[in-house]
């Protein structure tokens, strides 16, 4: 038996959805909070456009927000492709700079080393932008850094 107080439409389950949220989709969530933009990494393979789409709407949110705060959880995260790093360090992070007043990223690093890795290489050669990045183990002590930013 149905329960009775489920919702039926596509507006009433966007009801039971918290208010911080953005997007999402197979590669990952986005999510406004009141002084930040949050992007949390499934586990698993990307698909490009997938991959383009979910990185596309962090850069609308972090310009609708207005903060240039960026929480971004890679914990679950697998490593970047070759691709994907020069489409974030080629394309992606200019236009999210310029487009969504991107400034700080606060990121929860990836249990995967390889994933670490691909991520220090994006650390590296995005040392000339006016981004301030800094990475941390655990969510709270981002939170923590990003708050104070």
């Amino acid at each position: 038996m149905p329960d009775s107080k489920a919702p039926s439409t596509f507006a009433g389950l966007m009801s039971l959805v918290p208010t911080s949220f953005y997007y999402g989709n197979a590669v990952g969530l986005v999510q406004e909070h009141s002084d930040y933009v949050r992007l949390r990494y499934h586990a698993g393979q990307r698909q490009a456009v997938e991959f383009q789409a979910l990185l596309g709407h962090v850069t609308r949110a972090l310009a609708r927000h207005g903060a240039g705060k960026l929480l971004i959880d890679q914990r679950a995260m697998a490593p970047y492709s070759p691709p994907e790093q020069a489409y974030v360090l080629q394309q992606w992070l200019p236009r999210t700079i310029v487009e969504g007043h991107y400034r700080w990223g606060a990121v929860v690093m990836a249990q995967d080393v390889f994933a670490r890795l691909a991520m220090d290489t994006i650390r590296t050669q995005a040392q000339t932008l006016p981004l301030t990045y800094r990475f941390f183990t655990e969510e709270p002590e981002a939170l923590a850094w990003l708050h104070m930013c």
